[in-house]
């Protein structure tokens, strides 16, 4: 008892945290990268997840005409406003993205896809490493907008068809990447060992190859998603991707630019900015993912 309280007098026993050091470990935890990126990226899911739920659960009524409300300002009744034939803002613009979303993800695996098998093709040999680099620089030469709008026209527009024009001109710089990957993995030791035991290329690449590229084509494919919509919608605005009867936020942008002069600033601002926001999203989470699983830099994937 003595000693105990000779320590306590004396400061050399121990004691309980304080307040201050509860709160100095909580900051130093949320300053960690890892778990920031756990945060962020489970935000990121649910934003987008809410989104486009939202607008594929919403009945096809609620975007039809009612021109007893037409070019209301925003209200609680109608958070965005209507359009020129009252059709509630808010509701076309949670369709608009449930759509965008849609076509990012048809037009991101398309492209991941194509990534991937051009990227093993390339790793196959040196001829085909040649052949598929000259291809990769080729379609790097050429702008994205402009293979998007010669592609689109080519497969007819609609919502397959600008899936397709997307995919085929987004997968350049993640089949870099691949094709990167798998070259450094074929001078791994237990890939020359895998050779020197009789196993064929195919099953090296499957079953010893393929499970190191999953990260780096997951976070590669999440990374394309928010071009592949800003581009959708940049198509559709010029009018030649998804049909006007079609909820696209390209298309509401487009109706929308002939009403601006006369006031009607709702009708652009509110779709704009949630579709900001829905790419922002995609953005953050392919950025977390990059950081939990140790990937390269999300400015090669573009």
């Amino acid at each position: 008892m003595n000693t105990g309280s000779l320590q306590a007098g004396n400061g050399t026993g121990t004691s309980r945290p304080s307040r201050k050091d509860y709160t100095a470990a909580r900051d130093q935890n949320f300053r960690n990268p890892r778990q920031r990126a756990v945060i962020w990226g489970s935000l990121a899911v649910i934003w987008i997840a809410v989104v486009w739920l939202t607008g594929r659960l919403l009945p096809t009524g609620s975007t039809l005409t009612s021109l007893m409300d037409r070019n209301l300002a925003p209200t609680w009744a109608h958070p965005f406003g209507t359009d020129w034939l009252g059709r509630d803002m808010f509701m076309r613009t949670l369709k608009g993205l449930a759509t965008s979303i849609q076509v990012g993800l048809l037009a991101a695996c398309g492209g991941g896809l194509i990534a991937l098998l051009l990227g093993l093709t390339a790793a196959s040999s040196k001829a085909a490493d040649r052949v598929i680099s000259w291809i990769i620089d080729l379609f790097l030469s050429v702008p994205h907008l402009v293979s998007l709008v010669m592609l689109a026209f080519v497969f007819g527009g609609g919502l397959a068809g600008v899936a397709a024009a997307i995919a085929l001109t987004h997968w350049p710089n993640l089949a870099r990447i691949v094709r990167a990957e798998m070259i450094q993995l074929k001078s791994a030791e237990y890939i020359q060992i895998s050779h020197k035991l009789g196993q064929s290329r195919l099953r090296i690449a499957v079953q010893h190859m393929l499970p190191h590229l999953v990260p780096q084509l997951f976070v590669g494919v999440l990374l394309i998603f928010p071009h592949a919509i800003l581009h959708e919608a940049a198509i559709t605005f010029l009018g030649l991707g998804l049909s006007p009867q079609q909820p696209a936020i390209g298309i509401i942008l487009s109706e929308s630019m002939r009403y601006l002069s006369a006031g009607m600033w709702w009708l652009a601002f509110f779709p704009g900015l949630a579709l900001l926001l829905v790419v922002r999203a995609f953005d953050v989470l392919g950025n977390s993912l990059k950081t939990l699983t140790g990937t390269g830099s999300s400015r090669e994937v573009r």
